[in-house]
C-alpha cells in the first residue's frame, strides 16, 4: 500500500459554495418556468451571471486560482512593525489562517486567536486547533470563543494585535470604530497592531483621516493607512465594492 499523503490545513473559502449553488437552483428553476413565460428567461439569465461570478471568484481566492485570499491576508503580516517575540492576538481569527501563519512566521511567538463562531462562516474552535497541529504550531497557540466588541483580556496584555476582515462583522458593536478601540486596549504601549477591513466605506468608519485621527486619540504613537484594494495582484473582476474593492489596512504602534 502506497503511503497517505499528508493532511493539509483546512482554512476555508471567502466565498461560499452556497453563493454559487443558490444562484444555480434558481436559474434551472427560471429555466425551467421559461415554458410558460419568456420573461422568466431574463431572471435565468441574471442568475447564471450571478453564479458564474462568484464561481470565478471562489476560484480565484482558492489555492488552484492563485490564492488570492492567502496574498490579501499576507499584507497584514507585512505591515505588522513586530519582531515576533511575545505575544499576540488574531480577533477573528475564523479557521486560524492568520494567526497560525503569523506563529510559523515568528517561531518565539505566542498567538491567541479569538472567534464567535457563529453564523454564515463554516470555521470553528476545532478546525483551529486542528490546523495549527498540521502547521507544526500548536504548542504556542490557543484559540477561544469570544466577541469582538468586548474581548476578555487585560488592558496592554499582547504585545501585537492582528485582524483581517472582521471587524464590519462584528453586529454586538453599533459603531465599528469601537471595535478598533477595543482591539488597540489589549495591546501594550509600544505594541504593534495591524488591522486589515473595510476601512474605505464611510458609514461603517468615517472618513480614513478621521479614522486615523481618532485611533491617534485613543492613545496611539503611530498610525499609517494603505489601500489594499489598490493591489496589482487583486484582479479588476474582484476589486467591486462587495468583493474586495473597499478594503485597506490600518497599522502602526501603540
Amino acid at each position: 500500500m502506497g503511503k497517505q499523503p499528508p493532511e493539509k490545513p483546512v482554512y476555508g473559502n471567502w466565498v461560499s459554495k452556497r453563493l454559487i449553488y443558490f444562484p444555480c437552483a434558481l436559474t434551472l428553476l427560471f429555466t425551467m418556468l421559461s415554458f410558460w413565460s419568456q420573461l422568466f428567461i431574463i431572471f435565468a439569465v441574471i442568475f447564471l451571471t450571478i453564479a458564474i461570478y462568484f464561481s470565478y471568484a471562489h476560484y480565484r481566492f482558492s489555492a488552484a486560482g492563485g490564492d488570492i485570499q492567502s496574498r490579501i491576508r499576507e499584507f497584514v503580516l507585512d505591515k505588522l512593525l513586530w519582531d515576533g517575540k511575545g505575544s499576540a492576538l488574531d480577533i477573528g481569527c475564523g479557521n486560524g489562517a492568520l494567526a497560525i501563519r503569523l506563529a510559523v512566521k515568528y517561531p518565539e511567538a505566542r498567538v491567541t486567536g479569538i472567534d464567535y463562531w457563529a453564523g454564515k462562516w463554516e470555521y470553528s474552535q476545532k478546525a483551529c486547533e486542528r490546523n495549527a497541529e498540521i502547521e507544526g504550531v500548536a504548542a504556542r497557540t490557543m484559540f477561544k470563543k469570544a466577541s469582538a466588541a468586548a474581548l476578555p483580556f487585560e488592558e496592554g496584555m499582547f504585545d501585537a494585535a492582528i485582524s483581517n476582515f472582521v471587524f464590519h462583522e462584528v453586529r454586538d458593536a453599533r459603531d465599528k470604530r469601537e471595535v478598533i478601540r477595543e482591539a488597540l486596549r489589549v495591546v501594550k504601549k509600544g505594541g504593534a497592531f495591524a488591522f486589515q477591513d473595510l476601512f474605505t466605506v464611510k458609514r461603517l468608519f468615517g472618513g480614513t483621516d478621521d479614522l486615523l485621527a481618532a485611533i491617534r486619540g485613543w492613545g496611539a504613537q503611530e498610525v499609517n493607512f494603505i489601500n489594499t484594494s489598490n493591489a496589482d495582484f487583486i484582479p479588476a473582476a474582484l476589486k467591486l465594492p462587495f468583493m474586495v474593492g473597499s478594503i485597506g489596512i490600518i497599522y502602526g504602534r501603540k
